[in-house]
């Protein structure tokens, strides 16, 4: 694995833990009783979303290094994974 094909793995991770980790604890206007004219009832009014990105960091991290390392291993290849689901890929010749 590259560095580039690293940080765009890192980045995925991110951004997929990040958006399951937003409504976590979120706290609307409509929850709080105070709706502010203009705005919907579900527009958050305690987000802690500096608190939510880290958590996100810290559990990417984890997630990246657990798949990293399951990615440089061998552990699991594409190769795997179609024999699971597709089957389309052709046997390894004995060369390669």
């Amino acid at each position: 694995m590259g560095i580039t094909s690293a940080l765009v793995l890192f980045a995925v991770i991110w951004f997929m833990t990040f958006l399951i980790v937003i409504p976590i604890r979120l706290v609307t206007q409509g929850d709080s009783g105070e709706v502010v004219p203009g705005t919907h009832a579900g527009s958050p009014e305690i987000h802690n979303l500096k608190r939510k990105a880290w958590i996100t960091t810290w559990v990417s991290v984890a997630l990246w290094i657990v798949i990293a390392g399951i990615i440089l291993s061998g552990t699991i290849t594409v190769r795997d994974i179609d024999g699971w689901m597709f089957n389309r890929m052709a046997p390894l010749s004995e060369s390669q």
